[in-house]
């Protein structure tokens, strides 16, 4: 672990956290409206203990993790088969190149539509938003493959299948694991999202909307903090995966995240 590259991130945090509540004492800012941050951390604190908010939570992070891995079983094989069919994804491309910019939120309105089921509704949005980054970092691995090794093994008779899977996708696997910690912030993002604008029982995007209804800026707000935390965590847990199955890919390549 880079303990210096932590120790910067924390004093980062810390230093806009102070600048926050410095902005709150001064008054600047009706506290109505924006609380002091020493609040919001405190109502952050509480909603450890608060019940509805960890069943909330709960059902947020199950969310996340079904559309996660609904993402990778989808996105995954297609950007192999794309991969190694040059042809099929040429055609495919310019469809690939007209949804991709699609802002994924301007989809749930859509979703909303045509998904009476929450959890499906949601599911659609994120494996719909998240699947971009796997799927193009699929392709772009297997095009980095040396092509050396692929007909080395030709040579010896391996036929496709066995060349996909003893040299092209080993040496794909760190681009996927990228792609798919991406994606992994990308399903955070849109599951709260689709809370939020969808509504539903459960989620905290529907905390936030229920806390904002009833003017309780703190909990919005803390509740949005424990949201960005989610992320932050499921980032980290996800590099340091991708850095123990790949670590000879990071020495190669010289990189440090």
């Amino acid at each position: 672990m880079n303990y210096a590259r932590v120790l910067r991130g924390a004093a980062g945090v810390a230093g806009f956290l102070a600048v926050a509540e410095l902005v709150g004492l001064s008054g600047l800012v009706d506290d109505r409206f924006l609380p002091r941050m020493s609040v919001v951390l405190g109502a952050a604190a509480g909603l450890v203990a608060d019940p509805d908010f960890l069943a909330d939570a709960g059902a947020t992070l199950t969310v996340w993790a079904l559309g996660l891995l609904l993402t990778v079983a989808l996105a995954v094989p297609a950007g192999l088969l794309l991969g190694t069919l040059p042809r099929a994804e040429a055609a495919v491309r310019p469809l690939i190149e007209f949804l991709r910019p699609i802002p994924s939120v301007a989809v749930i309105p859509l979703a909303i539509l045509l998904f009476s089921d929450n959890l499906h509704l949601k599911l659609a949005v994120i494996v719909y938003a998240a699947s971009w980054p796997v799927l193009i970092n699929t392709i772009y691995g297997l095009k980095d493959v040396d092509p050396l090794a692929k007909e080395t093994l030709r040579s010896f008779g391996f036929g496709p299948i066995p060349v996909l899977a003893r040299v092209a996708l080993p040496s794909a696997a760190p681009f996927i694991a990228t792609g798919i910690r991406v994606a992994s912030g990308i399903a955070v993002i849109l599951a709260i999202s689709a809370e939020l604008m969808a509504g539903g029982s459960e989620g905290v995007g529907v905390y936030i909307t229920e806390a904002a209804s009833g003017s309780r800026v703190d909990l919005m707000l803390a509740a949005t903090l424990w949201a960005g935390l989610f992320g932050l965590v499921a980032d980290a847990v996800m590099v340091a995966v991708e850095r123990r199955l790949f670590r000879w890919h990071h020495v190669r390549t010289g990189g440090a995240r």
